[in-house]
């Protein structure tokens, strides 16, 4: 059984057509058609059948998509003991997620690899909680949040770690009339004018929580992704909003109050498939980000 003809339908599985796995493991499609036709011979049954103007798995071959993480994360594990042998892991490990969550971590986790082989690469990504699981089919890590549960949601099937739980504050310009309180609760701020995020992104779900609370809508008066944009408007005076405590830089532009009688902080975790997780590389760098994290809670707390 050939493990490229796994990786193939697990990949199909994932990504949805042969046109995106093409694209994303950078072959032709008439390539990957080829072998598919070899995997489904080898096999002796249809892996694959005709879904609109795609393809999807067969019984067979949804039993070998899953197999695929199990094969190539005990592959993954020989190599790592491998590089136990050698003394030091090394190779390049592709880390992608959300900036706040980047900012809070990277440079503290970056330190602490400055001395290992690993080589590391980055990409930001600014989606919703339940997009980052997807990622993981790219990157070696993704580091996602979620405000409901320790693994963000589409994360089921993959290796998650928690690196950290940061909570949200109300951010309020310095001279709004609750600036100098010292917590919030629901009921102060359900008649103020919000900067919101997008819908089904995770800092909505606070909002939510506060009007179940308080029996009654807020007004989200702009819904943004970008939380510098969101700083700078509430600096302003254009509203409150919610920002994560330990990545935003107040100054004397605003102020952060805590949130009191409703759950308002997130999971920051990183994500990995099974066979990527295996990885000695990616398990130093997955510590060194968690180490990062203790200790951004650690200075916070002190």
């Amino acid at each position: 059984m050939d493990i490229r003809h796994l990786e193939l339908l697990r990949d199909l599985r994932e990504r949805g057509s042969l046109a995106a796995v093409a694209a994303a493991t950078h072959r032709t499609p008439s390539a990957l058609s080829q072998q598919l036709r070899t995997a489904q011979r080898a096999a002796g049954v249809p892996l694959v059948e005709p879904s609109g103007r795609g393809l999807r798995l067969t019984e067979a071959g949804e039993l070998l998509a899953d197999g695929a993480d199990d094969v190539t994360a005990a592959l993954a594990r020989v190599a790592a003991r491998l590089d136990e042998h050698r003394g030091r892991p090394t190779g390049r490990v592709s880390i992608a997620g959300l900036p706040s969550g980047l900012t809070a971590l990277l440079p503290g986790a970056l330190t602490l690899l400055a001395e290992s082989d690993v080589e590391i690469a980055v990409d930001d990504l600014d989606l919703a909680e339940h997009d980052y699981a997807s990622a993981a089919a790219d990157a070696d890590i993704v580091i996602a949040h979620s405000l409901t549960s320790e693994v963000p949601a589409g994360g089921e099937g993959l290796r998650s770690t928690v690196l950290t739980r940061e909570p949200l504050d109300v951010a309020l310009p310095p001279n709004h009339p609750l600036a100098g309180r010292a917590q919030l609760r629901p009921c102060d701020v359900i008649a103020e004018d919000w900067i919101s995020v997008p819908e089904h992104y995770p800092f909505d779900t606070v909002l939510q929580r506060i009007e179940s609370a308080c029996g009654r809508a807020l007004h989200r008066r702009l819904r943004i992704r970008d939380n510098h944009l969101v700083a700078a408007l509430v600096a302003s005076g254009e509203g409150i909003a919610l920002l994560p405590r330990y990545t935003t830089r107040t100054a004397d532009e605003f102020v952060l109050v805590p949130l009191s009688e409703v759950r308002s902080a997130r999971w920051i975790v990183a994500l990995s498939r099974p066979d990527r997780a295996e990885r000695a590389a990616v398990r130093l760098v997955t510590r060194q980000l968690a180490a990062a994290g203790a200790a951004l809670m650690g200075e916070r707390i002190r």
